[in-house]
């Protein structure tokens, strides 16, 4: 009985990440490459991104922390992490704490789907 409510656990809190736009279409995919010879795909992928990311917000820090401001490091860095630069000051402060909220809803998902083992085949909720 246990392991059910885990797993229903585990469901809902996915379907949440889904519902408040933490997670989209990529994670399934993430989902789906994750298989018996490598069981902890999704969670190594998104520890990376965590890793790398962390970097690169530093760095930006960094770049904001200097006078006069690097805005070509800046916009190098802010390209990196978001694929194109934006508005810096107050995007950059939001986006670290969407960082922060995602990173810390992820780990508990994690730490939930060890509690539950193995996953069975990735499969998306009913909406």
């Amino acid at each position: 009985m246990e392991y059910s409510n885990l797993r229903r656990q585990a469901a809902y809190m996915k379907k949440s990440l889904f519902d408040q736009g933490y997670l989209d279409e990529q994670f399934y995919q993430l989902e789906e490459l994750q298989d018996d010879v490598s069981p902890n795909f999704v969670e190594e992928v998104v520890t990376l991104f965590f890793r790398d990311s962390a970097r690169l917000i530093s760095n930006i820090e960094q770049a904001l922390d200097k006078c006069p401001q690097e805005f070509s490091k800046l916009n190098a860095y802010v390209h990196q992490l978001k694929g194109s630069s934006s508005r810096c000051l107050k995007s950059f402060q939001k986006m670290k704490r969407e960082h922060a909220v995602l990173r810390q809803k992820l780990e508990s998902y994690f730490q939930l789907l060890r509690q539950v083992g193995p996953a069975e085949k990735a499969t998306r909720p009913s909406m």
